[in-house]
């Protein structure tokens, strides 16, 4: 078999470095990125021509505008366009140009506010979404549709994965559009840098979560592009072919500040203000089909935020600041 040309959409951020990492182990593949300067994935003529001049087998679509709560809140409409964008451009022009193989990453926010917990995949569109990303869910649904849609008219092998909350290494920083994992490393460890006697904490730490390493991710992105085609569509239908990405396992938010508060060693009170929106009460995947299919996380929740604290803490004057 001839090595295998990968085009990982979304390199430079925390999933899509994390896939290239785990694909470099693999000699058989070569792997094709481009940056946001060298590739506008928004632009559908960009998008278009450099598939027909670069030879693709597989497409890895980790590309997507993201961010936590408070910038879905303020810029929904960017959320909603931008992804839109870019996921329409890579799948249709993946088709045009022939590329069989193709894997889009979703998020576990495309789920009702309310579904049966834990949240199978046949959950989807049972439900009202969270208000507060509804636009950036709906763009991820599209992408699912999108996927099915040319496998049922084309015959493509357009998968679809739903990962839980995700961090780690690489991940965005930043103290506005950062999710919540990075967000209370990065605020903890400034309440500690300055002698803070307290740190306050957006919500009231109840709602439950869900937390997967990205490098557990990016291992179960590739192991799932890699499973054979019946062994996939054995646990899939044409009407409902994503699966699921978790750890079976959920915390609460103030169980989760508790844990970095201790590997950050930080000694003052966590405070939480309830003012502050919550989100979804609770968020935990059934990841059945994809233990089934013989993939399961291996890296616990204080063994990965240790090894993020301590990237984070190497990096930190050099973080991702968008």
């Amino acid at each position: 078999m001839s090595s295998q040309r990968i085009f990982v959409a979304g390199h430079h951020g925390m999933v899509g470095s994390a896939i290239v990492k785990q694909l470099a182990q693999n000699s058989d593949c070569e792997i094709l990125t481009a940056s946001k300067q060298e590739l506008d994935l928004s632009d559908q003529l960009a998008v278009n021509h450099f598939f027909k001049q670069n030879q693709i087998d597989q497409i890895y679509l980790a590309a997507a505008k993201v961010g936590g709560i408070g910038a879905n809140s303020q810029f929904p409409a960017d959320f909603i366009y931008k992804n839109l964008m870019i996921q329409n451009n890579v799948i249709h022009a993946a088709h045009v140009n022939d590329v069989q193989k193709l894997l889009f990453l979703g998020s576990s926010c495309i789920y009702p506010k309310f579904a049966q917990q834990p949240i199978a995949e046949t959950e989807l569109l049972t439900g009202y979404l969270e208000p507060s990303n509804e636009p950036y869910a709906i763009a991820k649904i599209a992408g699912i549709k999108m996927c099915e849609s040319y496998n049922r008219q084309y015959g493509r092998d357009y998968r679809s994965v739903m990962p839980t909350n995700l961090y780690g290494v690489n991940d965005n920083f930043h103290p506005v559009n950062s999710h919540v994992v990075p967000a209370l490393i990065r605020r903890i460890h400034e309440a500690k840098q300055n002698h803070y006697n307290s740190v306050v904490i957006w919500g009231t730490g109840h709602p439950l979560r869900e937390f997967l390493y990205v490098d557990d991710m990016a291992a179960a992105c590739v192991y799932l592009q890699n499973l054979n085609l019946e062994s996939y569509e054995q646990c899939v239908s044409p009407m409902m072919s994503h699966i699921n990405i978790g750890t079976n396992e959920e915390v609460s938010i103030s169980q989760l500040a508790s844990v970095i508060k201790e590997i950050v060693g930080y000694t003052g009170q966590l405070i939480f203000d309830g003012t502050q929106p919550d989100g979804t009460p609770r968020k935990l995947l059934n990841s059945q089909k994809i233990n089934n299919l013989g993939w399961k996380s291996k890296i616990g929740l204080k063994q990965g935020i240790k090894i993020t604290y301590d990237w984070f803490l190497e990096n930190e004057n050099q973080l991702r600041q968008v």
